[in-house]
């Protein structure tokens, strides 16, 4: 470290995928970032703002070398604070309140209380924060308060020509209205801003053979149960990873949904064949709280779930990239295709309306193979 420096790294603990990580802020400096990049696997997070490195003895030890000479790290934060556990499901906004507040380019504390008094989930939380933060820098010589629709425009326009896509527009759409209606209370003032439209992407999903091919590869009954519970319940990964041991209730076939995107509480199905399967994991592997951990106590990650999905699906020989939410969509798609009605699907998957359930509708094939096709016909006509 140096004293005499001008230039300062605050690094601090982060949660990233349900990792461990260090976070590494600093002030906009060509010298800084060069050095930052030349750190193996340094990457960077648009959510949280800085760059980051996974949390390790080693890490921490090249970090105090690489700035070494050049730069003071500011170790205040890291070391009064412990590591964040991945069980840390709710965003603590009194910790951010406490945290690095000396920049004015923070957002204000009115913004993170009406935050918690909506009841916003974690993860929009977070979203809406570093969407209004990097909106606050941009017009850091301005008073945010009296900045009026052109201004927001010009912010807006300046994310496009920077090659943002449509989902990333929309977050900071909603972050800047969040602040100026339901923060300051100006209703309707900005309800006139044109949204991005949206690219429509049909979902991708896997064919019936290759979930039957998936589970018939994996062995480990733990992997098993979250390979069966993410496609027979239609889960999303951070909703398989929130599942306590009380939300599956074996008498009625149910799986609870507690902590759910839009905090819509659900009931979605329990196979029997997983039920059992469960039992066997429970057994041999004695979850604490949650129904699959890493340490006991805490929950599983987000990445191993995924390495899961992705070492099951290339032990099966399926050649296209598997994600965890693929399962998710093939479990709409598989009911669709055995005739369940819409509106029970929609509530299965947690949708608000039966608009965003519709899409699968694009996919699903057992109206298609009802159709034949004009060329087939044709061949048949010369028989």
């Amino acid at each position: 470290m140096i004293k005499n420096s001008n230039k300062i790294i605050i690094i601090s603990h982060l949660l990233i995928e349900g990792r461990a990580c260090i976070g590494i802020r600093h002030q906009h400096d060509k010298r800084i970032e060069k050095l930052c990049r030349n750190i193996p696997f340094y990457k960077w997070s648009s959510e949280f703002g800085m760059g980051y490195v996974f949390n390790s003895k080693e890490n921490l030890k090249l970090i105090f070398k690489v700035f070494k000479g050049k730069a003071w790290v500011d170790t205040s934060k890291f070391f009064k604070s412990s590591p964040i556990s991945s069980s840390s499901r709710k965003f603590s906004y009194q910790a951010y309140l406490d945290s690095d507040s000396n920049s004015k380019d923070r957002c204000p504390p009115s913004f993170l209380h009406k935050l918690e008094l909506k009841g916003y989930s974690h993860n929009t939380a977070k979203s809406y924060i570093s969407c209004f933060e990097k909106f606050m820098s941009y017009y850091s010589s301005s008073n945010v308060d009296h900045l009026d629709e052109q201004d927001i425009r010009r912010y807006l326009q300046k994310l496009i020509r920077a090659g943002k896509s449509s989902s990333y527009l929309n977050q900071n759409i909603n972050a800047i209205k969040f602040y100026y209606e339901i923060v300051l209370g100006m209703p309707h003032r900005f309800y006139e801003l044109e949204r991005p439209r949206k690219q429509k992407k049909l979902p991708k999903v896997l064919s019936k053979n290759d979930i039957k091919l998936m589970l018939a590869h994996t062995n480990n009954i733990k992997h098993l149960c979250i390979i069966e519970l993410l496609y027979s319940g239609g889960l999303r990964r951070s909703e398989l990873l929130n599942l306590e041991l009380n939300d599956i209730q074996s008498k009625r076939f149910l799986i609870n949904i507690r902590d759910t995107k839009g905090n819509t509480e659900r009931f979605t199905l329990l196979s029997e064949k997983t039920l059992i399967n469960l039992r066997s994991y429970y057994r041999e592997w004695k979850p604490k709280k949650f129904l699959f951990e890493g340490k006991p106590g805490n929950q599983y990650s987000a990445t191993s779930v995924a390495a899961i999905v992705k070492r099951s699906a290339s032990r099966a020989g399926i050649s296209q990239k598997v994600s965890p939410h693929m399962l998710r969509h093939s479990f709409a798609t598989h009911l669709l295709e055995d005739g369940v009605d819409l509106r029970y699907i929609q509530q299965l998957l947690g949708h608000k309306t039966t608009k965003t359930t519709e899409i699968y509708t694009h996919v699903a094939n057992h109206q298609l193979k009802k159709i034949k096709n004009p060329l087939d016909s044709l061949y048949l006509d010369n028989r």
